[in-house]
């Protein structure tokens, strides 16, 4: 079975690379760390005038009709650039969670304007707890005639600062995985405060969300009542799928920039590189991302294919490559020596992204344990 990209997806990711490599250097990715909401709408534009936040939008709705595994090629690259901003929430959850749970008005009404830029969506999913699964979904959606009432908090919401829309994962019935209602808040909307969080990662902004006795009109109800589990299930798999493609990005870049400088810093009169142990180093290191690659890829396919397979793939991805970002940014800063722990290198960046990345959509044992449980089932 051949897992390869195809030509024209190697080609997206050649015009991915050089895009990123004019307008996403390392300078600007620290102007948005350091920017109010490292949304900025210059580089937003151009990202839309590629037609990425559309990518996975069909054609019918104005966007590019693209597959994942297109998609899982500019994630890859935009982790090696560490791409700021709010493309990973609008693109990886507002657009897969209309997709996929949407009616045919909201997808017309929602969809073009999503694939032009111009409506930020993000998915609430987590609450105090930090659980990404149905039973960590708490917060109550009581009906009051047609509508619904919203009372709770939600926390580590992607960019629910600049987002015009918040669907947010409700509890109306039951428990588990039944009764998990999807409404999409208007992020302005009375009663909704949106608190930035500090976080490792200020390139990408997670947010508190506070709900007071919100009135959600029952149009915005995205699915059907009580059954949002499964439209929020599919993606959310798209999501860690993506993230794991992004981490693997962000962990190679770490590894040729380490590589690089042990072929240029000299010590004894050698290249650093030349000593065994830095060697090694650098070979572990290729390894852990090879071998994360795979598992990624294969998550990726199973995601875009939509197979049984993904309930298990996924999370085995997201495991491997939450310990090996975190684990090879870690020995990259290494093999710098004193230099890779300034704040002046951008080594750090890198680190910063993948420990963000290993805690997001759950960290490593939690990924573990739900693979363990499926072998049980």
């Amino acid at each position: 079975m051949d897992f390869g990209f195809s030509e024209e997806q190697e080609m997206l990711r050649d015009a991915a690379k050089r895009f990123l490599a004019d307008n996403c250097s390392t300078k600007f990715v620290r102007q948005m760390m350091a920017d109010e909401s490292a949304h900025d709408a210059g580089f937003w534009r151009k990202i839309v005038g590629l037609g990425w936040p559309g990518l996975l939008i069909p054609e019918e709705y104005g966007g590019q009709g693209g597959s994942f595994l297109d998609m899982t090629v500019i994630a890859e690259e935009a982790g090696k650039a560490l791409i700021p901003g709010p493309f990973f929430a609008a693109a990886l959850l507002g657009a897969p969670v209309v997709i996929e749970g949407g009616s045919d008005t909201q997808r017309k009404e929602l969809l073009p304007k999503m694939a032009r830029g111009e409506y930020l969506a993000t998915v609430a999913v987590a609450e105090a707890s930090g659980r990404f699964d149905a039973g960590g979904i708490e917060l109550k959606a009581d009906r009051k005639g047609a509508d619904y009432v919203l009372s709770g908090e939600k926390f580590f919401v992607p960019d629910a600062h600049v987002a015009d829309c918040i669907v947010v994962a409700a509890r109306s019935a039951a428990s588990g995985e039944n009764g998990v209602t999807l409404l999409m808040v208007p992020a302005k909307h009375k009663g909704v405060t949106v608190t930035q969080l500090k976080t490792v990662d200020m390139t990408r902004r997670l947010c508190h969300v506070k709900f007071e006795g919100v009135t959600v009109s029952g149009a915005n109800l995205l699915g059907k009542e009580g059954q949002g589990w499964p439209v929020l299930r599919r993606t959310l798999d798209i999501a860690t799928a993506a993230l794991s493609a992004e981490m693997v990005g962000a962990a190679q870049k770490a590894l040729d920039i380490a590589v690089d400088y042990a072929k240029t810093r000299v010590q004894f009169g050698k290249p650093i590189g030349s000593f065994q142990a830095v060697k090694h180093k650098c070979v572990d290191m290729m390894v852990a991302v090879e071998n994360t690659r795979s598992l990624t890829y294969y998550a990726c396919w199973t995601v875009d294919e939509r197979l049984a397979e993904a309930a298990t793939a996924v999370p085995m991805a997201k495991a491997y490559a939450s310990d090996m970002a975190k684990n090879v940014t870690s020995e990259a800063i290494q093999v710098h020596g004193g230099i890779g722990f300034t704040w002046e290198h951008d080594m750090h960046l890198y680190h910063r992204r993948a420990l963000a990345g290993e805690a997001n959509f759950g960290n490593a044992p939690i990924h573990r344990e739900t693979v363990a449980k499926s072998l049980l089932a």
